[in-house]
C-alpha cells in the first residue's frame, strides 16, 4: 500500500524528467522515425522500474514542499538531457564518419534520406550509420545507458542543483574522444583518397587531354568498396568498443 500517493507521483514525475530527457535524445530510441507514443511509454515504464531503485534519493527531495519543486524538475531534464546528447554525439559523429567515407571512395551519388535521422546522407553513409546503431543495440548499448542513469543520481543527486562546468566539460570530451575515434575509423579512406587523387592528378598533368576524372571514377569507387567490404569487421569493431569509454566518461 502507497502511505504518501502524492509523494510517490511527484517523485515519479522527477524521475521521468530525468529519464524521459535522455530517452528523448539518445539514437535509436530518440529518432524521429519511432511514433512519440512509444517513446513516451518506454520512458515512463523505465521510470517505474527504476524508481524503487532511486527511491531513497528522490523522495526525501520531493516531499517536502512544493516551493522548489519547478526548479528541481527543470535541473532534472537539464541532467537527462546531457546524459543523452553524450550517446547522441557518438552516433551523430558515425554519420559524419560515413559521410568522410563515401566522399573519399568517390561515392558521389545523390544523397538520400537517412534511415534514422531526417537530414539527407549518402547511400553509403546511411548504410554505416544504421549498421553502426544496429550493433549498438544487439550490444545491449540501452542497458549501458539505464546504468549510466543510475549511476548519475550518486554524482548528480536530486536536489543538488546542476554544475553546468561539468556538464560543458563532460560533452566537450566526448565530442574530442567521438572526433579521435572516428578519425581512426576512416583513415584507410582517407589515404586510399588521397593516394588515389593525387595519382590521377599527376596523370592529369602528364595527359590533360584525357578526361582522367571519368575515367578513374569507376576505379575509385571499386577500390573504395572492396577496402570497405574487407574492413567493415574492423571498422564496426572499433566503433563499438570506443563507445563504453565515451560513455563511461560521464
Amino acid at each position: 500500500m502507497i502511505l504518501d500517493p502524492e509523494g510517490t507521483v511527484l517523485a515519479l514525475f522527477a524521475s521521468f524528467c530525468r529519464i524521459g530527457a535522455c530517452f528523448m535524445l539518445i539514437p535509436g530510441i530518440g529518432s524521429y522515425r519511432i511514433p512519440p507514443q512509444i517513446r513516451l511509454f518506454v520512458a515512463v515504464a523505465v521510470s517505474i522500474a527504476l524508481l524503487p531503485l532511486m527511491w531513497p534519493s528522490i523522495y526525501p527531495k520531493v516531499a517536502t514542499g512544493a516551493s522548489t519543486y519547478v526548479s528541481l524538475i527543470f535541473v532534472e531534464i537539464l541532467i537527462g538531457a546531457v546524459l543523452g546528447l553524450i550517446a547522441r554525439f557518438y552516433t551523430l559523429a558515425l554519420q559524419f564518419a560515413g559521410t568522410a567515407t563515401a566522399m573519399m571512395i568517390g561515392f558521389n551519388a545523390m544523397p538520400g534520406m537517412d534511415i534514422v535521422e531526417r537530414e539527407s546522407q549518402p547511400q553509403i553513409g546511411t548504410l554505416i550509420g544504421f549498421t553502426g546503431l544496429l550493433i549498438l543495440f544487439m550490444l545491449d548499448f540501452h542497458h549501458l545507458v539505464i546504468e549510466a542513469l543510475t549511476a548519475s543520481y550518486e554524482f548528480m543527486p536530486v536536489g543538488g542543483g546542476f554544475d553546468v562546468q561539468m556538464a560543458l566539460v563532460t560533452l566537450a570530451d566526448t565530442l574530442s574522444a567521438s572526433f579521435l575515434t572516428m578519425l581512426r575509423l576512416i583513415s584507410p579512406f582517407v589515404v586510399y583518397g588521397l593516394t588515389f587523387n593525387i595519382a590521377v592528378g599527376m596523370v592529369n598533368k602528364l595527359a590533360p587531354q584525357i578526361p582522367v576524372y571519368f575515367i578513374s571514377l569507376p576505379f575509385i569507387l571499386t577500390g573504395g568498396l572492396i577496402l570497405l567490404f574487407y574492413g567493415s569487421n574492423d571498422f564496426f569493431h572499433e566503433f563499438a568498443a570506443g563507445f563504453a569509454p565515451v560513455f563511461d566518461g560521464r
